[in-house]
């Protein structure tokens, strides 16, 4: 496994899936990840996985996006967990907090979800994909919460926010996944914050869809497209796309321990 991961896409939201895992075999890919939004649509992202090719590698995350958290029935975690047998489930969430679609009336929803994930995640060893936005000061504070109870993986995904919570996550032990936002214009932050994670604790996504980066603004994102978050990447630090590559490879296997080399 050399070529990259996108560690973050929703292939259930794309409208033809042929078109995009050929896309993404002539980016060089070697695997994807397809996160869940919806417990209640858990068995969709399991089933997606049997597009799993020995070329093109197909796993998937099961949980509930925060803005969800309100509509769909929370999960105990032992229904969490039972979800996780799937040896293809190589992750939980994605979870976590966005007050930017919310009021304060669907917090509680929100932090008892992702504290159920959290546990679920310690339970089972898996990584927590974290969604968060315009949460910082809170997210920060469960971080350290959960974490005084009990170490568990996670990332945050679709890094959005500035250097305050991505030292919080690293010194937690936590990785973070740059997108298509690191190739938009207005976004010099999260390129500030992308050159100084360690290398150790890099990941890169699409989150398709959505966000497709820069030359292909405007248009469907898919899988594929992460090549061209990864050669910004790379052009942030200093390095060439080769590394990049091996090295968010490298971490993603590290991180997502059930991805087989």
């Amino acid at each position: 496994m050399t070529g990259l991961i996108d560690t973050h896409c929703h292939l259930d939201k794309l409208d033809d899936l042929a078109p995009a895992f050929e896309q993404a075999r002539e980016a060089g890919l070697s695997g994807m990840i397809t996160i869940g939004t919806r417990f209640s649509k858990a068995d969709t992202q399991i089933a997606l996985t049997q597009h799993d090719t020995p070329e093109l590698r197909i796993w998937c995350a099961i949980g509930i996006h925060p803005d969800y958290a309100g509509e769909e029935r929370l999960p105990s975690v032992e229904e969490l967990v039972a979800k996780t047998e799937a040896p293809c489930v190589v992750a939980i969430g994605e979870t976590g907090l966005d007050y930017f679609h919310s009021d304060d009336e669907a917090k509680p929803a929100q932090h008892a979800a992702f504290r159920t994930h959290i546990v679920a995640a310690r339970q089972t060893g898996l990584p927590v994909v974290i969604h968060t936005r315009n949460a910082d000061d809170d997210m920060i504070a469960i971080l350290r919460e959960e974490h005084a109870k009990g170490t568990f993986p996670f990332l945050i995904h679709c890094f959005a926010s500035g250097p305050k919570l991505a030292e919080a996550a690293l010194e937690l032990g936590g990785y973070i996944s740059f997108s298509g936002l690191l190739t938009f214009p207005k976004c010099e932050e999260i390129r500030e914050v992308a050159r100084m994670v360690p290398e150790d604790r890099l990941l890169v996504e699409t989150d398709s869809p959505y966000l497709a980066p820069v030359p292909k603004r405007g248009k469907p994102n898919t899988p594929g497209y992460v090549a061209h978050t990864a050669a910004r990447l790379a052009e942030e630090r200093g390095v060439s796309l080769a590394d990049i590559t091996r090295i968010t490879t490298e971490n993603a296997r590290r991180l997502f321990t059930r991805i087989a080399a």
